[in-house]
């Protein structure tokens, strides 16, 4: 008996052996070697990429999304995510259906020790697609990829070779303000399935590249090989590749497919009716890049493509007529067949995305996707939309971008009006940049501390800065907004129109409106006006409006008007954003006039994401005597929340200058007829600086939708 249970008691414990280490490694991942000891996870083979599994290699649609480097009041450079947060994010990327997780450059050692541990407790690893980054002073300074004997070249090398090491868990890089360090210990090499080197090329420095070395015409490398009509960019590019996979092969007797960032100013293909020169300047042909017999991992190709940019986009003839698989106009699609139709290799949509911002910089006119002033249940089902695009034009892989927000980020139609340097301590709904993430960064610690949805609860604790005999009114802010509750004492908001004016800076704004009875206790520089659930809009005094003094004054893009330029006019103009200026269409032989938007229009209902009536657009709700309303910081030309920061005297200073400010004054009446005299009191209020932002993370309604869009695509 007893040794029945002695050999009993040997095949539990050699049993529970067995499933300790199957459990340890339910996700590794089989790696295949060849005939000369050289392994591979993953390959190209024609058109398809391929990843390799316990029955072979297997044609996969890589299904993912790109990951920023930033958390709230971070910089880039800064890389200050920890290793529990990326294991809470791989758990989220996981559930939402996506396989790969791409990056842009050399990340902390806690992405990589996060990323193998989360790879071993789960039945299907994440796989990780790597990018190597490129010095943006350097192409700006140099126009030369081979200028200064080879300085970026050399640079860009030796950071693809510290790479290798990294996901081989073989590296230890000192510390540098600016880039990731440390030693990195963790060997994640079986979970990366390729190469993404570079940037967006900007098309100067392409073709910089090529004049300055007109001698080049070919490279012959043990991987990589140029064909016969290859750049000297090209040749830049293969030259680069051909010594990053020669290092890995060397070194760890590993290889896996490769590729170069690429984006439509820079494709291969032809657009006449482009009215941008640059956009349509220089091509970079991957089919002029190819592999040698030794390279059996490949290549493919990688493309950023938005739907918005550049205008050939929207005004090529033969993209903005296209019909799709469903029968649509959809210049999108278009542009995806053409792209694919003339390379040889596989391709992927490495970016792709709208924003979910309140403020806009880009129309799509042929389907509406537009870049920003696009809610976040939108957002989800564009970025769906654009993934069966891609997938059903034959593409090998989609990367939405991006997983998270990044308040860091600036647009060019907002990033003249507020501090860069202060840019990751709040938030900046108006610039799209900063909107890209299916999940939210929002202010407050755990929640906001108040919501826009016709519930006052959250409005107990404060007092009124205004209590007359026909309204209570209070504010509140936070890292994105001014929030205003206006309590009605005897008249309800619906059927009633009503007035607030604002004022940031003191001395310079209306004491009155013009053409009415209307005055305001103090100088305005902005204006709410809104009819109950209808209609609401902000308005800024004509001496402060930003964007006259950007574009009609300064860029002399529109036309002047002298008495904008004088102070305490009673006129309040509405708030536009730029976004685009005049455009000439050469193949049309037309031209398209300035393109603005109106920001300032103020969109009712519900703004409570918990809430099943929840639009992230909506500004304000009224529910009888109630009015609650969030007003973004650059409506009111604050540059800067965090400091107490705005936009000085545009005349004065004869450009865009950022000065103190202590407090606003804000006031609110009911005003039902402008002829009849009307003083609108307004008392001030202020509030507290900070230095760190409060913030929570929240996944986005279009984070649900591209959960259940990815399922589609297995």
């Amino acid at each position: 008996m007893k040794k029945t249970w002695g050999m009993m008691g040997i095949m539990v414990l050699i049993i529970a052996v067995i499933g300790a280490v199957i459990g340890m490694n339910r996700s590794s991942q089989t790696v295949y070697t060849n005939n000369d000891g050289i392994s591979m996870i993953s390959r190209t083979q024609d058109k398809d990429f391929q990843i390799h599994t316990e029955n072979g290699f297997e044609n996969s649609f890589l299904k993912g999304v790109n990951m920023g480097a930033t958390i709230p009041g971070t910089f880039p450079g800064e890389l200050a995510i920890s290793k529990d947060t990326y294991l809470r994010w791989f758990e989220q990327i996981d559930a939402m259906n996506a396989d790969v997780i791409r990056v842009y450059t050399t990340m902390m050692p806690q992405f990589y020790e996060a990323l193998h541990e989360y790879n071993q407790k789960v039945d299907k690893p994440l796989y990780l697609m790597q990018g190597v980054w490129v010095n943006e002073n350097d192409v700006r300074e140099l126009q030369d990829a081979f200028g200064d004997d080879r300085r970026l070249f050399n640079d860009f090398l030796k950071d693809a070779k510290d790479l290798v090491d990294i996901i081989h868990g073989n590296a230890t890089l000192e510390e540098q303000p600016g880039f990731a360090h440390g030693t990195y210990t963790k060997d994640v090499s079986k979970y990366v399935v390729g190469w993404i080197l570079g940037i967006e090329w900007s098309p100067d420095f392409v073709l910089g590249t090529d004049e300055a070395n007109q001698a080049m015409t070919s490279y012959k490398g043990t991987y990589v090989k140029t064909a016969d009509k290859a750049t000297a960019f090209e040749i830049f590019l293969s030259e680069i590749g051909d010594k990053v996979v020669e290092y890995e092969v060397d070194t760890y007797a590993f290889m896996r497919p490769l590729s170069f960032v690429n984006w439509p100013t820079t494709d291969h293909l032809s657009h006449p009716n482009e009215p941008d020169n640059k956009e349509d300047l220089v091509s970079l042909n991957m089919n002029h890049i190819v592999k040698t017999e030794s390279f059996e991992a490949g290549f493919f190709a990688s493309f950023h493509i938005y739907p918005y940019y550049p205008e050939f986009m929207n005004y090529s003839l033969e993209y903005s007529d296209h019909l799709d698989h469903r029968g649509e106009r959809n210049s999108y699609h278009g542009y995806l067949e053409d792209l694919i139709s003339k390379l040889d290799i596989p391709v992927i949509v490495a970016e792709f995305g709208v924003p979910s911002s309140r403020g806009m910089t880009h129309q799509s006119p042929v389907n509406g996707f537009n870049q920003g002033f696009v809610s976040e249940t939108e957002q989800g089902h564009m970025n769906a939309h654009m993934l069966e695009d891609i997938h059903e034009t034959g593409y090998a892989g989609a990367l939405v971008f991006n997983w998270q927000d990044e308040w860091f980020k600036r647009t060019w139609n907002t990033m003249d009006f507020d501090l860069p340097h202060r840019r990751p301590f709040w938030s900046n709904i108006q610039t799209n940049e900063q909107h890209f993430g299916l999940l939210a960064f929002d202010p407050g610690d755990t929640a906001r501390s108040h919501y826009v949805d016709g519930r006052i609860e959250d409005w107990a604790n404060e007092s009124p800065i205004l209590d007359n005999e026909e309204l209570k009114l209070y504010t509140a802010f936070d890292e994105r907004y001014l929030y205003i509750h206006i309590n009605m004492k005897h008249e309800s908001l619906e059927n009633n129109r009503i007035l607030i004016p604002i004022q940031t800076k003191q001395n310079q704004g209306n004491t009155h409106l013009n053409d009415t009875a209307i005055t305001f206790s103090e100088s305005a520089d902005f204006l709410v006006d809104i009819k109950g659930s209808a209609y609401g809009e902000i308005f800024v005094d004509a001496y402060y409006d930003k964007f006259y003094y950007m574009y009609h004054e300064t860029l002399g893009m529109l036309e002047t008007i002298p008495q904008y330029r004088e102070k305490n006019s009673g006129k309040f103009n509405s708030i536009f954003q730029a976004l685009s200026s005049e455009l000439y269409l050469p193949e049309e032989d037309r031209t398209i006039p300035f393109s603005k938007h109106n920001t300032g229009r103020l969109l009712h209902g519900n703004a409570n994401p918990e809430d099943e009536a929840y639009h992230s657009l909506n500004d304000y709700y009224i529910n009888e005597g109630i009015l609650e309303l969030k007003i973004p910081w650059l409506l009111l030309n604050v540059s800067d929340p965090s400091t107490k920061m705005q936009l000085s005297d545009f005349y004065e200073h004869e450009g865009l200058v950022s000065e103190p400010m202590d407090s606003l004054y804000i006031g609110a009446s009911i005003v039902n007829d402008d002829a009849v005299s009307n003083l609108i009191n307004m008392e001030s209020v202020t509030w507290e600086t900070w230095h760190l932002p409060t913030y929570h993370e929240r996944l986005k309604p279009s984070y649900y939708v591209m959960k259940d869009a990815f399922e589609n695509y297995d």
